[in-house]
């Protein structure tokens, strides 16, 4: 455990219950938390999960922009339900994705675990796509993903970071039920 893990996991937590409240800020804290991680997981060899942080800096910018501004109207986002060809087409993308990258990380890199690390990778940016469009079914897509990340973390011995991903995990359940019980009342 580095002082940069630890930071990392502080401020991901911070980040992930402001997403939980719907509050804007979790982008900016998301970012910060993502940048300090590319540290970690270049240092675990974890190499799709540290180039994934640096597309989570990107695509936090991107959720960003979406919850401010996004939709017609330009007003921000609200949540809403993916749309069953949607949810199809992002799953065939997980895996088409998944595929690539680990086949990419096998015979390219000196990657550890580089088929779950590219899955997890594949769900995550999927999920963070989901997210910046307000799909509530993101969080079942970060749960999925999280209890995955709990174990791949335990396996490389990455303690702290397991401990954030089992609070995310809770956390993904917490946000699904509270999106759920806000699109109820927009809905009526």
């Amino acid at each position: 455990m580095t002082i940069i893990e630890t930071l990392g996991a502080i401020i991901g937590l911070c980040s992930v219950w402001l997403t939980v409240r719907g509050n804007v800020w979790c982008w900016a804290w998301g970012i910060v938390s993502v940048l300090l991680y590319v540290g970690v997981f270049f240092r675990e060899r974890l190499y799709a999960d540290m180039a994934l942080q640096l597309v989570f800096v990107g695509t936090n910018l991107y959720g960003w922009y979406e919850w401010k501004r996004g939709s017609s109207s330009h007003t921000g986002r609200v949540i809403t339900r993916v749309s069953p060809q949607t949810m199809i087409a992002v799953s065939l993308l997980i895996v088409l994705y998944a595929g690539i990258a680990a086949l990419f990380l096998r015979y390219f890199t000196n990657a550890s675990l580089p088929e779950l690390d590219a899955f997890l990778t594949s769900m995550s940016l999927a999920a963070v796509w989901m997210q910046a469009r307000k799909y509530c079914e993101h969080w079942l897509v970060w749960f999925v993903a999280d209890v995955l990340y709990v174990g791949m973390f335990l396996w490389k011995a990455l303690w702290l970071t397991a401990a954030l991903y089992a609070v995310f995990t809770v956390m993904a359940f917490i946000g699904y039920r509270e999106w759920n019980k806000e699109l109820r009342n927009l809905q009526s």
